[in-house]
């Protein structure tokens, strides 16, 4: 195993139109920004454009499209009550369902990093607590340029116009999930339709809206039990498919009708990685009680593919956790776990010509990592973005550190990458004042 990395050592410019951000993972779905020149070195002292501290507590990734950068969060507020558990003193004081929260959505000028406005859409009690190092707005925002969508899971899916004014919201009752970890599957936003993966354990489903109006397209169950993964939406000779990863199977419907086209086992328990595709291939990676990676072929697909030829390849070692995988320059890079071990294959092939790689002190990554413009960003909750090229033997560029806990994936927009920490939101930028 190479050593990549040794220990860590602790004026405006003018907004493109495709210079845009507009959902988790990005404009391709696969973490890469084709567009983006981000800087490679901050600090706290450093290619700092703004730092904006942000109310509440979120993981969520932020949206950004032309001037505006939209982040969601869940405050606390008010008397603490007594949970429905009992407890030593003082063991749940943290826990939020023992107190009431605001679930907000934030817009932001990308130029100034001032709050332009700020939209309660709902103030109640949590009805569980979650992962204690997750949150209750997990699932990140998305945008199209005309509305702004936002999920709470339990708590809803909202539209709002650009300028915070609610346009429909929508329930799918409690999610109960497994071991109360919590939610975190974000919507997947493709031409006029969002789609939800609503897994949990108590009667899962994936449905679609139209994102106009928030009704219902169509609903299907799922035999499925919790998973955090987000889906995606690719096209496959001009059908649109919604990918969506299970413990079970990781199936493909068709997104106009809901019609289950192809599905294949092997994954684990607890998926949380989203797929990744593209060239008519689909990869998708869990790591739990086993390690599990495959690739299938979606010319001709159809039906149950778990003992076909359409799995071109797979792998039982170093697979994702918590980050999901990235997809660049055919090539796929992820992350052992959630540990900072990265391992780059062939897209096509699975073929491992150089690596793994192991990334220093780097540790405990939750935030996905992310391209552009032949880099690789990896992001710490300690704060720390190590950058990478994206060279077939990945070489190290830069460590940067930031005075926040990081969990959220980066956005990458033009020449800015913005970094959502527990309290502040960064937008860093090549020489920034």
């Amino acid at each position: 195993m190479k050593l990549l990395f040794p220990a860590l050592i602790c004026a405006l410019t003018t907004v493109q139109a495709d210079d845009n951000w507009p959902q988790w993972r990005g404009p391709l779905m696969t973490g890469e920004s084709p567009t983006a020149t981000p800087p490679v070195e901050w600090s706290e002292t450093k290619n700092i454009r703004w730092k904006t501290a942000i109310p509440g507590k979120g993981h969520s990734t932020p949206a950004v499209w032309g001037n505006r950068v939209f982040v969601t969060a869940a405050e606390p507020f008010g008397e603490k009550v007594t949970p429905f558990y009992s407890g030593a003193p003082g063991e749940h004081d943290n826990d939020p369902i023992s107190q009431k929260h605001r679930f907000l959505v934030l817009c932001l000028d990308r130029r100034t990093g001032k709050i332009l406005w700020e939209k309660t859409l709902l103030e109640t009690l949590p009805h569980a607590a979650g992962h204690t190092t997750g949150s209750l707005a997990s699932a990140s925002p998305s945008t199209d340029g005309e509305r702004v969508y936002a999920f709470f899971g339990t708590h809803g899916l909202y539209s709002l116009t650009l300028e915070g004014e609610i346009v429909w919201k929508k329930g799918f009752g409690e999610m109960q999930s497994k071991h109360g970890h919590g939610e975190g599957s974000t919507p997947a936003l493709h031409g006029d339709t969002l789609a939800v993966n609503w897994d949990h354990e108590a009667g899962s489903f994936v449905v679609a809206l139209d994102k106009k109006t928030g009704e219902e397209k169509w609903r299907v169950a799922r035999d499925e039990a919790t998973s955090w993964a987000s889906p995606i939406v690719y096209e496959h000779r001009g059908v649109p498919q919604l990918i969506v990863s299970g413990t079970k199977r990781i199936r493909g419907y068709d997104l106009r009708t809901g019609e289950v086209l192809w599905e294949c086992g092997g994954l684990s328990q607890n998926v949380v990685a989203s797929p990744v595709a593209a060239d008519g291939i689909v990869v998708a990676g869990s790591s739990y009680e086993k390690k599990a990676m495959l690739a299938i072929r979606l010319e001709g697909a159809k039906g149950d593919l778990t003992e076909g030829d359409h799995v071109i390849w797979h792998r039982t070692s170093r697979t994702p956790y918590v980050p999901s995988p990235l997809l660049v320059d055919n090539a796929i890079y992820f992350l052992s776990h959630y540990q900072g071990v990265l391992t780059r294959l062939e897209f096509h092939t699975g073929d491992e010509p150089t690596g793994p790689f192991r990334l220093g002190n780097l540790r405990d990554i939750y935030a996905s990592p992310v391209a552009a413009d032949g880099r690789l960003y990896i992001t710490d909750r300690t704060g720390v973005t190590l950058v990478l090229s994206t060279a077939r033997e990945p070489a190290f560029l830069a460590a940067n550190q930031l005075a926040d806990r990081l969990s959220a994936s980066p956005a990458l927009a033009g020449k800015d990458i913005f970094l959502r920490g527990e309290k502040f939101l960064y937008c860093l930028a090549e020489s920034a004042k």
